[in-house]
């Protein structure tokens, strides 16, 4: 006899995990929907992250500029990579900012955490504004062939506008930066 599960306003009955590597797990629930008949639900688990928004004292903002397979294009966005065993979000943000971008922050505020995919992924990532920056030698894994795009922040507000950035995490992480212009005294909006 098996015991259901309360898991909000629906039952989990039965779960099973039809797939997992080191970045994603794929669980399957038998399920009672709320509205009391059975169903299945299937959702995705996606390494935790980091997106690190990186800005300059002349309020010029260093994002990458890469391939994406999924999404199959290039994309520019903030630096963003997976929470790995034993990190914080901190120490991943100034790890993945000095991988991807060669660039070092003595400043690094945190800005919140967005979960971006809510309806069938589960995946939180942290928001990262990174200042006081220098340089240093860059380190992209294998499969990363990132340029910088040094742009105003000005600049990049309007790109989300405009949807030539899209990456989610990117675009709450710039939105919130000037929104809240008290980030970057001296900010003329």
């Amino acid at each position: 006899m098996s015991t259901m599960r309360e898991h909000g306003p629906w039952k989990i009955k039965s779960t099973s995990e039809p797939y997992r590597d080191p970045w994603i797990t794929v669980v399957r629930d038998e399920v009672v929907r709320p509205d009391g008949h059975d169903g299945t639900y299937a959702t995705v688990s996606l390494k935790s992250g980091v997106c690190v928004i990186a800005v300059d004292e002349q309020h010029v903002v260093h994002l990458t500029e890469e391939f994406h397979y999924a999404v199959g294009r290039v994309t520019i966005e903030g630096v963003s990579g997976g929470i790995e065993t034993g990190e914080t979000p901190e120490s991943t943000a100034h790890r993945e900012l000095q991988e991807e971008l060669g660039l070092k922050s003595s400043d690094l505020k945190h800005l919140g955490r967005v979960d971006p995919f809510t309806a069938a992924i589960y995946s939180t990532v942290d928001l990262y504004l990174a200042r006081g920056l220098s340089e240093c030698e860059a380190a992209p894994e294998g499969t990363e062939l990132i340029q910088r795009k040094s742009i105003p922040l000005g600049e990049a507000v309007r790109m989300v506008r405009e949807s030539e950035i899209t990456h989610a995490p990117t675009c709450v992480g710039l939105l919130r930066i000037a929104l809240d212009k008290a980030e970057l005294p001296g900010m003329d909006g």
